[in-house]
């Protein structure tokens, strides 16, 4: 997981202000907004993203296959 690029950080925000207000967005994540680097464009992003936003919280066992205890052979 690295840091997205200049581009792609200007394309994300410009693909998020054309939805805003508009149409929904769903995103699913595990980064930190440290993966944005820029802390402008991060913030922007966010903003865009959590306002009249709705969060949904998964209940239930995981999906994620357990991983197997390893066993000398």
């Amino acid at each position: 997981m690295t840091r997205i690029s200049d581009t792609e950080r200007r394309d994300l925000l410009e693909v998020l202000e054309d939805r805003y207000g508009l149409r929904s967005t769903i995103v699913t994540s595990q980064l930190s907004h440290e993966h944005i680097a820029d802390p402008t464009h991060a913030d922007a992003i966010c903003d865009r993203l959590i306002h009249n936003a709705h969060k949904l919280m998964l209940k239930g066992p995981s999906k994620r296959k357990p991983e197997e205890p390893e066993t000398d052979k």
